[in-house]
């Protein structure tokens, strides 16, 4: 492989011809006194060839003068590796993802018959499971299954208003305001009886199906029909279902989505906001980040997706790194997705490191923009503790990259 390109800003990596020379940048009061350190790595090679040299010919080899052998690049053990790790901690068998879609899939139909059931004057939408699993986008079977379980509200009698025009003045989220009160009175739409000062409340919602999904509906009874053991985790505020086959474990996230009705046909979540945001829908960027790295993977064959997979899988067994969701290293991938360079297989290492220092960089100005809306932060909800402990945690990976794998 040639040598690393630098991402834009502080240069972090130089590939020399024997020598990969780490240049970390300043991170935190600590990290000040070595930005003037250098740390120099020898390739694996070229080690072992000083080790032979020192200890000299057997007594039952012939002495031979030393050879140089040009020993393999560090960058391209470090591939090696990453690959590896993808083989043994993202890839999942293909029977495992039948079998996982299939079990979303009955569970789905379930649900959907106990809510017809349960709440006959809610007119929910058809329950489709989907997310990562249905995507290929899947790092592992530690992820959740999303459940989508859409409401269906009356033409003009609901309209959206943007985050920033609320009280809360979050752009991350959206507002369901009821309207046409004059002419329908509160009352003329089932979903009126969540609202709360004129807005439809995500947070009423998910407390009258967290109630339902843990007391209501026998779990055991589906499970044992599905030949498997389903039962929701009452440690989230999160709607969540464990499934656990003799096969494999998965856990699904039932999620209470409002479809917008404008061009963008934009896809809204209740979700368990905190503060001022607490009655707000947030808004849901995994269809147009899936959609936007399926396009880019298909303009020149590239692997961006694939280095999410490995982002995800890193970050996932790393006890520092699991606060860095799959929205965050979306958004990574698609900063460093736009740029017209190889995006082949070949490359994927050097791309796994550019991601490493666009997270450093990130967390040491405690931003990182929304790739589709500049003025969302995406660590704006990050504690400065936990923004301390990711950075040292990338910042140590950085130097010795191989041990993240």
């Amino acid at each position: 492989m040639g040598k690393l390109r630098p991402g834009e800003g502080q240069d972090f990596l130089t590939l020399h011809e024997d020598v990969l020379v780490v240049r970390p940048g300043c991170w935190g009061s600590e990290p000040v006194r070595l930005c003037h350190q250098v740390l120099t790595v020898l390739r694996p090679g070229l080690s072992a060839f000083a080790v032979a040299v020192s200890e000299g010919p057997t007594d039952t080899e012939p002495q031979m003068p030393p050879q140089l052998i040009s020993p393999a690049p560090l960058c391209l053990t470090f591939q090696e590796k990453l690959l590896a790790f993808e083989q043994d901690h993202v890839v999942i068998p293909a029977a495992h993802v039948a079998l996982a879609k299939q079990l979303a899939g009955d569970i789905a139909l379930e649900l959907q018959a106990y809510l017809k059931n349960k709440f006959p004057e809610l007119p929910f939408g058809a329950l489709v499971p989907g997310g990562p699993l249905y995507e290929g986008l899947q790092a592992g079977t530690t992820e959740h299954v999303r459940l989508l379980a859409p409401l269906v509200l009356e033409p003009g009698l609901w309209s959206l208003v943007p985050g920033v025009d609320t009280v809360a003045q979050d752009p991350r989220c959206w507002a369901v305001r009821r309207t046409q009160l004059e002419f329908h009175p509160r009352g003329s739409s089932p979903w009126d009886r969540f609202l709360i000062g004129g807005y439809l409340s995500p947070r009423v919602l998910l407390e009258l199906l967290r109630k339902a999904l843990s007391a209501s509906v026998y779990w055991p009874a589906i499970g044992g029909l599905l030949g498997c053991l389903i039962k929701p985790s009452m440690a989230s505020e999160e709607l969540l279902l464990e499934v656990q086959h003799e096969c494999l474990e998965l856990t699904m996230i039932v999620l209470v989505t409002v479809t917008g009705a404008n061009e963008d046909n934009r896809l809204l979540l209740a979700w368990p906001l905190e503060g001022l945001a607490g009655n707000l829908w947030l808004q849901d960027l995994y269809p147009v980040e899936a959609a936007r790295l399926q396009a880019l993977d298909d303009r020149d064959a590239g692997t961006r997706r694939r280095l999410l997979l490995l982002l995800c899988g890193v970050c996932h067994h790393h006890p520092a790194l699991g606060r860095l969701g799959r929205g965050h290293l979306t958004q990574v991938v698609l900063h460093l997705g736009e740029q017209e360079v190889d995006w082949t297989e070949e490359a994927l290492g050097e791309h796994f490191l550019q991601a490493l220092e666009l997270l450093i960089g990130s967390l040491e100005q405690a931003s990182l923009p929304c790739h589709f809306d500049p003025s969302v932060n995406l660590l704006g909800a990050f504690r400065e503790d936990e923004i301390d402990d990711m950075g040292y945690a990338l910042y140590s990976g950085l130097q010795a990259p191989e041990r993240l794998v």
